[in-house]
């Protein structure tokens, strides 16, 4: 029997509410700040920071063994790909033209897989977090090593459950997971100790995202998905970052293995292609390009091409933590509008959404 990543049994049956939060957090959100958050994500980039090129279809996926595809990651010439589901941990390596080669899999039974990194010993890492009902004990990360072993962590919120799709796998092996909210005030968290197989690890909050409303079309939830994060990775040369929403891509600069100081730090915006439901991002072998694509067949796999070198970006906004100037009474109030009718919009479409695709 192949071992559960999350058991069924041990959800703590807590339902997704977060109608809650639209009186908490749309001022902040309205124009891409969080009361009281260290960080912050902006849609438009400072001096140094790279430029995109137009996107170029790379090709298509058909192969059926791939309806759900969630995650990727690049291996030299190919691709890591893996499903949102399943009853097994599988990952399919993918050629230039976008045919299975290669099947890797163990005998890990996961929840709700969402994306996947791919370490510098070869590892692949598995982000066991997916929880649109937000009602799991715990999520977990499984690892699948070159010699056929695995590995599997359990890890806990300090805060209760998160539904995430995002894992950073920082150059020196740190995992970070970063939430999807319906409202763009992603967190992110990081376990309190090394993974350990068998284990079960609480992380802690070490970083706070405020994503905004930015008018690129796409995805299965209207203007609400240019909110939720859906995808993450970091580049095989370990000096760039990038969170996906269903439309847009932010990029940041990496010094070492800081994850956390390179997210104060103003990214970059990438819009994306319109896409029925992107959710999968990589950088391409060269470090530096943006390869994406998401669920449904034929699942179009594009390379957005960096057109100038990237360097450090500023810091954003004033140092000594107090908020950004604002905008005008009256360009807020739409934007909170907007941003609260998006929200509740989300909320009710995933929370049904997450009921029907689940497993009970």
């Amino acid at each position: 029997m192949p071992e559960q990543a999350v058991g069924r049994h041990s959800r703590v049956g807590r339902a997704a509410c977060a109608a809650g939060a639209l009186v908490i957090v749309p001022l902040g959100l309205a124009w891409g700040v969080l009361p009281a958050s260290p960080l912050r994500a902006e849609t438009a980039p400072r001096a140094g920071v790279e430029a995109y090129g137009p996107p170029v279809p790379q090709c298509s996926i058909t192969d059926p063994r791939l309806p759900e595809l969630s995650g990727l990651a690049t291996a030299g010439r190919t691709l890591l790909a893996m499903n949102d589901g399943g009853d097994a941990t599988t990952v399919f390596v993918l050629d230039a033209a976008c045919a299975v080669g290669e099947v890797r899999s163990a005998p890990v039974d996961p929840y709700d897989p969402e994306d996947l990194a791919l370490a510098s010993d070869g590892s692949i890492w598995l982000a066991d977090t997916g929880d649109n009902r937000q009602d799991r004990a715990t999520v977990a990360l499984i690892g699948m090593r070159p010699d056929g072993s695995t590995s599997l962590t359990r890890l806990t919120y300090p805060d209760g459950a998160h539904d995430a799709e995002a894992l950073l796998l920082a150059p020196d092996g740190t995992p970070y997971l970063v939430t999807k909210e319906v409202l763009g005030a992603s967190a992110v968290y990081r376990p309190d100790a090394p993974l350990v197989d068998g284990a079960t690890l609480t992380m802690s909050k070490v970083a706070q995202l405020g994503f905004t409303l930015t008018g690129t079309p796409g995805g299965p939830v209207g203007r609400a998905g240019q909110l939720l994060v859906t995808g993450g990775a970091v580049s095989g040369d370990g000096q760039r970052i990038a969170l996906r929403t269903y439309t847009d891509a932010y990029v940041w600069p990496l010094e070492g293995s800081d994850v956390v100081a390179a997210l104060r730090g103003a990214p970059v915006r990438v819009p994306l292609p319109e896409s029925p439901q992107g959710e999968a991002i990589s950088f391409a072998a060269n470090g530096r390009d943006l390869v994406v694509s998401g669920e449904g067949q034929p699942a179009v796999v594009t390379v957005v091409p960096v057109d100038a070198p990237v360097a450090p970006a500023a810091a954003t906004g004033p140092t000594d933590g107090a908020p950004a100037a604002a905008p005008t009474v009256s360009a807020r109030a739409g934007a909170i509008a907007a941003a609260a009718i998006a929200a509740s919009v989300a909320t009710l479409v995933v929370w049904t959404w997450g009921k029907l695709r689940r497993r009970s």
